[in-house]
């Protein structure tokens, strides 16, 4: 359903094509010297039927089509098109010449000849000049640049362990990422499985994502968009890879959860946005002495120790906590810890609040 503008697109363009090859037939049987010519106009039709014919096939083969490239071919057609008139124009004084002169080739043939590679030759140019010069194009049009950093927001593309985490919902409601969010058709695709899994944990955790995917695309304050494209170098790829070789084709960035696909990302220097880091940044920061209240639940690793739980999940290790396991007591923090798991505060009991 999502291609039928496109067929439609390409049907119109084929009924155009033998359209005008019918209106060439019919204007040259008109022509006195029809007879002469039929062999030639029908070989012209054949060659408007079967161009329109492989310019789509050729089309459908292309895939992989970059914006950058085709708007080079856009704008290098029209000022190679122009500069074709306008020098076309400085020329009619010469054509006018040879129609004055006896040369053995009609002037009127001679002139459509010399025009049309004109009109190739500066097309050609412009098109290289401009695939060549991409880089710097905006010097050349205010507001237009073929640059392959791009400019503004970058796209965030979403990895399955991030829709079933269900918290990139929750940061977009607080209204902080303008981004827009992609979702690859493989990534869906995954995560369909997993919620068709028979295992009960797997399936719960799929639909869940599910429910996620579908609160984003019915936020009206974000934009979200299902990427059903896949690059020909993805084929046979797994998943985690097809999310960095998208991310770098689009010039976006991976949100993920999973600790392993942030370090390959960064290892191939594709940029990643791991929400884990993200949560932890944003614990809060404890001072040398500053004094903490929370309730111990369960003995620590070392002797007589105890450990606690703030609300957003950091773990306290108090000293001396352990004959307290189920009460609530003051502690005095004495360090902390950063690592890949999240922040460990240490701590030291100073008295307890209640029994």
């Amino acid at each position: 359903m999502n291609n039928l503008p496109l067929w439609i697109l390409r049907t119109c363009f084929l009924i155009v094509a033998v359209g005008l090859g019918v209106s060439l037939i019919n204007g040259s049987m008109a022509n006195d010297n029809a007879e002469v010519n039929r062999a030639a106009i029908w070989l012209i039709f054949g060659v408007f039927l079967f161009g329109s014919v492989g310019t789509i096939v050729a089309d459908l083969l292309i895939t992989n089509k970059r914006i950058d490239m085709i708007s080079s071919v856009y704008f290098g057609l029209v000022v190679g098109l122009f500069l074709t008139y306008v020098i076309n124009v400085a020329l009619m004084p010469l054509f006018g010449l040879l129609e004055a002169q006896t040369i053995g080739i009609r002037p009127e043939f001679l002139r459509s000849v010399i025009v049309t590679f004109i009109g190739a030759s500066v097309c050609y140019s412009c098109i290289s000049l401009l695939w060549q010069t991409k880089d710097d194009f905006r010097f050349v049009i205010p507001y237009v640049e073929f640059s392959k950093d791009v400019k503004g927001l970058k796209p965030y593309i979403l990895d399955t362990s991030v829709v079933i985490d269900g918290r990139i919902a929750d940061i977009i409601d607080t209204g902080i990422l303008d981004n827009q969010l992609i979702m690859p058709r493989f990534v869906l695709a995954e995560l369909q499985a997993i919620a068709d899994s028979s295992d009960k944990m797997r399936r719960s955790r799929g639909r869940r994502g599910l429910d996620v995917l579908d609160r984003l695309r019915n936020n009206p304050s974000i934009d979200f968009k299902v990427y059903d494209r896949e690059l020909p170098e993805m084929q046979g790829q797994p998943v985690d890879m097809k999310l960095l070789m998208l991310a770098r084709h689009l010039e976006g960035k991976v949100v993920t959860g999973d600790f392993n696909l942030n370090k390959v990302a960064k290892l191939q220097n594709v940029p990643v946005i791991n929400l884990n880091e993200i949560a932890n940044s944003l614990k809060p920061v404890f001072l040398p002495g500053e004094k903490i209240k929370l309730k111990v639940v369960k003995a620590g690793e070392g002797p007589g120790q105890g450990v606690g739980y703030l609300d957003d999940g950091t773990m306290i290790v108090i000293e001396d906590g352990r004959p307290h396991i189920g009460k609530e007591i003051e502690i005095a923090v004495t360090s902390m810890l950063q690592t890949s798991a999240g922040r460990m505060v240490f701590g030291k009991h100073e008295s307890p609040v209640r029994s």
